[in-house]
């Protein structure tokens, strides 16, 4: 459409991930015993989360900005 020039692909985004509480809940304690994850930890956690582990990197990203702007 003429509100995305180019090719087709470079329009189409990633839908927002809305997480559950329960995830919530565990990635909030898991960035509260460390604010930045190894990729062992990352991987560790999107398996036992059934998530992904670019969703893992990109929340705990957003979540230290989050921190960054409350301070």
């Amino acid at each position: 459409g003429p509100e995305c020039p180019g090719p087709e692909e470079a329009c189409r985004r990633r839908l927002r991930t809305a997480f559950s509480a329960e995830q919530i809940s565990t990635l909030e304690s898991s960035f509260q015993r460390q604010q930045y994850l190894g990729a062992a930890e990352r991987r560790q956690l999107a398996g036992r989360m059934r998530l992904s582990e670019v969703q893992i990197k990109t929340w705990f990203q957003n979540r230290r900005m989050k921190l960054k702007r409350q301070l």
